[in-house]
């Protein structure tokens, strides 16, 4: 038997995004991260902004409206990347809009650079997932410590962040942010720096670092 999913939609800022079971539901507090990104977007270099881990893509489609941005996205899963696409099919940004349904490492071509990424990977621990039983676990699994994919995130954004741009890495609240903090300052080669960290409660903060 062919299981059936329901699509549900919600508003998301400027926003009506679709999605459903089999990918990470849109959470309200995320919009913080689309805001701070369209704040910094008439003071970055031009060209697209990427998000990394876009799920549906409402996070990254969001910015890009809020900015009047073009758009790459990257996202793993296919279910997930389809309704990264449909969604900004659904705002009539199709044509400005590139969704990459490939890994992350894999993603981008030698040479290309952005202005502004933004990220939202999973970032739990493995061990904290039963917390979250509706979520699908590709979604939020960020391995035994929760950091493979935000390492992978950085390690991407090291190569692919223009001269004077921003990365904004959603993560696990102040610790996790202070663990990535300290990867960086052990790393000065790579040219990132910790900037800013805007906080939503314990669980949940953006950090914003520099090239």
């Amino acid at each position: 038997m062919v299981a059936a999913f329901s699509t549900r939609s919600c508003r998301f800022g400027p926003l009506v995004v679709d999605y459903d079971e089999r990918v990470l539901s849109p959470r309200p507090w995320t919009l913080a991260q689309s805001e701070w990104a369209a704040e910094l977007a008439p003071y970055a270099a031009p060209g697209p902004l990427l998000e990394l881990c876009a799920g549906a893509g409402q996070i990254g489609l969001a910015a890009a409206v809020l900015a009047d941005r073009d758009l790459v996205q990257v996202e793993a899963d296919p279910v997930a990347a389809g309704f990264a696409s449909g969604n900004a099919a659904r705002a009539g940004r199709a044509a400005r809009v590139e969704v990459r349904n490939e890994p992350l490492q894999r993603a981008l071509r030698p040479g290309e650079s952005f202005p502004i990424i933004i990220a939202d990977p999973p970032y739990l621990p493995s061990g904290e997932l039963p917390r979250w039983p509706e979520d699908p676990r590709l979604a939020i699994d960020g391995g035994q410590d929760g950091m493979d994919l935000v390492g992978d995130c950085v390690e991407v954004a090291a190569r692919h962040l223009a001269a004077g741009g921003w990365l904004l890495l959603q993560l696990a609240g102040p610790p996790q942010a202070a663990r990535v903090s300290s990867i960086l300052a052990d790393a000065p080669a790579i040219g990132l720096r910790r900037r800013e960290l805007r906080v939503i409660d314990d669980e949940r903060a953006i950090l914003l670092i520099s090239r």
